[in-house]
């Protein structure tokens, strides 16, 4: 059975914590991606930021671009291990509504897994649907 090391992506464009709103910007639009972790010196997984935080937490909140991304990334992650189950990694993305789910040991970043690297997976597409449904579904307005 394969396990989040055998098809999460190891080489990750990360951000650094003394990083601006506009070097995390420029790195989406070079790379074409909507995230990227943020790391401290060490390697160590400190946060994550994506497009909309740049632009809700960011821009919109009149946050110049050399505003220091601490200040507009999620800092409260889930993160899986590399010997985590496909199963197990969409079961995360799927509670606690991520699409991008950092790859950690010892609180090093190895890697990412997407629910797009778990839909391509033949094992865990059925797993990788059922997530996408969970993160998709919008909460009842009452």
């Amino acid at each position: 059975m394969k396990s989040v090391k055998d098809i999460m992506t190891s080489d990750v464009s990360v951000c650094r914590t003394d990083d601006c709103l506009s070097d995390a910007a420029s790195l989406m639009k070079q790379k074409n991606i909507g995230a990227v972790p943020v790391c401290d010196t060490q390697g160590n997984l400190m946060g994550m930021v994506t497009d909309r935080d740049l632009v809700i937490r960011g821009y919109a909140d009149k946050r110049p671009d050399s505003a220091p991304l601490q200040q507009v990334m999620s800092d409260h992650l889930f993160h899986c291990t590399p010997e985590c189950s496909l199963e197990e990694a969409s079961r995360i993305m799927a509670e606690h509504q991520v699409r991008r789910l950092p790859v950690v040991e010892n609180g090093q970043l190895m890697g990412i897994i997407s629910l797009g690297d778990l839909s391509t997976e033949e094992m865990s597409d059925e797993a990788a649907g059922e997530a996408l449904q969970d993160i998709s579904e919008r909460p009842e307005l009452h």
